[in-house]
């Protein structure tokens, strides 16, 4: 069993509360209130320009040429794909809204691991946000009842072939540098990998109830 294998493993039960979660169910029968996903638009936003900059940092921390071009073009062709689909659903980001406790959270515990773990924590600790974004997008759209739901672009994103592709060769990539990784490295990059995990279920908890900051 490959390392992402067991990491995946690990987070079923995380998992199975996102996909129960009120904000992807009603997502997948399109009756979620536009006011609530244009707030997780609006935070995706906001983490997607520190997303990108993680990314490209990850590439240049990678020791072999390959994985750091192909970390390049993922962030590249990420980034293009995700910012084309949130401006179809909202024209214009606001630039002053600012990012809820959730979102700050998530920035921050992935900058810091960039900034100062080892570079297969920190690979392990962004994994999460490829890997359920592809399975949440696969399972609603398997499970949808097929219609007209506004949300129908952004399901065929997170199920599409493009973002398939990236998740394949990120975990890819993650897993050839796992095998030189002792148990205990595997394990530090576990924690980190579940922590992201839980991190992303409070992101779609947060939209659902426009999370703002108590004081």
């Amino acid at each position: 069993m490959t390392w992402t294998d067991k990491a995946w493993n690990s987070i079923q039960p995380i998992f199975k509360k996102t996909i129960s979660h009120p904000f992807i169910q009603e997502l997948m029968k399109g009756s979620l209130p536009q006011e609530k996903f244009n707030y997780y638009i609006q935070q995706d936003s906001i983490y997607l320009s520190s997303y990108g900059k993680l990314l490209t940092g990850l590439a240049t921390r990678l020791k072999d040429p390959e994985h750091s071009r192909a970390f390049i073009h993922i962030a590249g062709e990420n980034m293009d794909q995700e910012k084309e689909l949130h401006k179809s659903f909202i024209k214009e980001i606001e630039l002053d809204i600012e990012p809820s406790p959730a979102c700050e959270l998530y920035t921050s515990y992935l900058l810091k691991h960039l900034a100062v773990s080892p570079i297969e924590v920190a690979l392990a600790a962004v994994m999460p946000c490829f890997v359920i974004y592809q399975k949440v997008g696969t399972y609603i759209f398997k499970h949808q009842v097929k219609g007209n739901n506004p949300y129908q672009a952004w399901i065929n994103t997170y199920a599409g072939t493009e973002h398939v592709e990236s998740v394949i060769t990120a975990t890819r990539i993650c897993d050839e540098i796992a095998r030189n990784c002792t148990e205990e490295q595997q394990e530090a990059m576990l924690n980190a990998y579940k922590t992201s995990s839980r991190i992303e279920h409070m992101f779609w908890d947060s939209a659902y109830h426009l999370e703002k900051w108590i004081v």
